[in-house]
């Protein structure tokens, strides 16, 4: 079994979650009867630990739903990945994340830099950074045929 230190948790930087995004996510992780009950509390947990902040003000570094993300999870390979709803998660590809999968859920509100550390239900250790974060520009189409 892996146990996790308090230096780990001080890796799990603070996050940032626009008002809109916060609102429907919540709603998601309370009613998707098909998505794992893990994952579901994970994203819960997120968003509220969130600092929601109006749309309009949300640094455009931020990770959200629409975000393309380069990241590494320790261990593992660089992943680029677009962040998107459960329901466009399932089009073909493995470039789609789903923000109600762990590391979707893990990714939501981070920026660049960012490295954030949690446990998983059996107690492993998971660690994921942040490298680089591209988002479409305000006022443009968050879905999946953005890209």
């Amino acid at each position: 079994m892996t146990t996790i230190s308090l230096s780990d948790w001080g890796q799990s930087p603070g996050i940032m979650v626009g008002e809109d995004e916060h609102r429907l996510l919540t709603a998601t992780a309370l009613t998707d009867i098909e998505a794992s009950a893990e994952h579901m509390d994970f994203l819960l947990y997120e968003l509220d630990r969130a600092q929601v902040v109006r749309d309009a003000l949300l640094p455009p570094d931020i990770v959200r739903i629409g975000s393309i993300v380069r990241y590494k999870p320790f261990p593992g390979e660089e992943r680029t990945i677009r962040l998107v709803m459960p329901r466009d998660a399932e089009r073909s590809g493995s470039y789609l994340l789903s923000v109600t999968s762990v590391h979707g859920a893990a990714l939501l509100g981070l920026r660049p830099g960012h490295m954030m550390t949690w446990l998983e239900p059996n107690g492993t250790t998971q660690r994921l950074k942040v490298l680089q974060v591209t988002n479409p520009p305000p006022g443009g189409d968050m879905g999946p045929s953005a890209a």
